[in-house]
């Protein structure tokens, strides 16, 4: 299968508008053997997928091992690969305890350190290479400098500093040089992202969430100005972690914990509109955001390659254009939002 392509911001990137996010094979919300991990990235590559995302905090490691043996025998030119900078993995030393907020089920004995120093970043991505067992990284993205992971404004004031300050020149230079094809931020919150773009010459936006079914919190100011600056937008989560893949349970999660009961009802009621024009939820949730023109993929993540096959497959359901109208005269979409007229 050929899936469609969009260009990365001003560069020579192109990406298939359907990627596959790594975090849900580093193992921190669910166990799937390496076997099970390598086979669902072929199957997506196999699907037509082209663009495959990744992180050293997935799994402290384990997402880029995985991700990495599934690519590096593929033809380097058929695919475009991100990672991301911002936490150094170490290996602990004997007796040495892991941090507060440490993670189970991640690679044994490594643990995260934050880092968005010029130095910091060097070493994330020299890592991130080893560790795929690829000699190139397309896409470089700053992780999780955002309040939704940090919870103290002063400590992520401090760290938006560093990486603007230091960080940033680290990534700049790699672009300047050909070594990187594209620098960005990957982060949960549109507000946050904004001062990213309005702060440096960013390529492109990792977001997750915050432009969904459910939610477009980031249409107001975030998106045009993307727009207008020429910076692409990459959609993770468009399931927003459960709650829009389908038959909407009142145990759903939403931003990985359990949905609170006004979006469990918002959520049911969109699906109400899905079904009266025959359409899953989940391919609802899989083109919305698509329509929007800084949006150039969407990065869901799988668990088997019977979700890859299924996200492939949402992404060509032939959806009514009345099933937007409806839930723009129902106030379940922002009138804003752009959808087929």
């Amino acid at each position: 299968m050929t899936l469609p392509r969009r260009r990365v911001g001003k560069t020579r990137l192109e990406v298939t508008t359907l990627g596959l996010g790594g975090a849900p094979m580093g193992g921190f919300r669910a166990n799937i053997s390496d076997a099970e991990a390598v086979a669902l990235t072929d199957d997506a590559y196999e699907l037509g997928v082209r663009y495959f995302d990744t992180s050293p905090f997935y799994g402290y490691g384990r997402s880029e091992l995985r991700m990495g043996a599934a690519l590096r025998e593929k033809p380097r030119d058929s695919y475009v690969l991100s990672t991301k900078i911002g936490r150094i993995m170490h290996a602990l030393k004997p007796g040495e305890k892991p941090p507060a907020d440490f993670r189970e089920n991640g690679l044994p004995g490594f643990a995260p350190a934050f880092d968005y120093t010029y130095d910091g970043v060097m070493r994330s991505l020299e890592h991130s290479h080893f560790r795929l067992g690829i000699s190139r990284i397309d896409i470089a993205l700053v992780h999780d400098v955002d309040f939704w992971t940090i919870k103290d404004r002063a400590i992520l004031d401090q760290r938006f500093k560093t990486v603007m300050d230091s960080g940033f020149k680290a990534l700049d230079e790699l672009r300047k040089a050909g070594v990187i094809g594209a620098i960005g931020v990957g982060i949960n919150e549109s507000d946050t992202s904004l001062r990213f773009i309005q702060a440096g010459d960013f390529d492109c936006m990792l977001l997750a969430g915050r432009y969904t079914l459910l939610e477009q919190g980031g249409l107001e100011a975030f998106l045009p100005e993307c727009v207008k600056r020429g910076v692409s937008v990459i959609l993770g989560g468009p399931y927003n972690s459960g709650i829009l893949t389908g038959g909407v349970k009142d145990n759903t999660t939403h931003d990985y914990v359990q949905a609170p009961a006004p979006l469990i009802d918002k959520a049911r009621k969109i699906e109400a509109v899905c079904k009266r024009h025959g359409v899953e939820l989940g391919a609802a949730a899989m083109q919305f955001p698509l329509f929007h023109p800084a949006l150039c993929a969407v990065i869901p993540g799988a668990l088997s390659a019977v979700e890859v096959k299924q996200n492939v497959e949402r992404l060509s359901v032939k959806i009514p254009t009345e099933l937007w109208s409806e839930l723009k005269r129902e106030k379940l979409l922002d009138a804003a939002a752009p959808t087929p007229n």
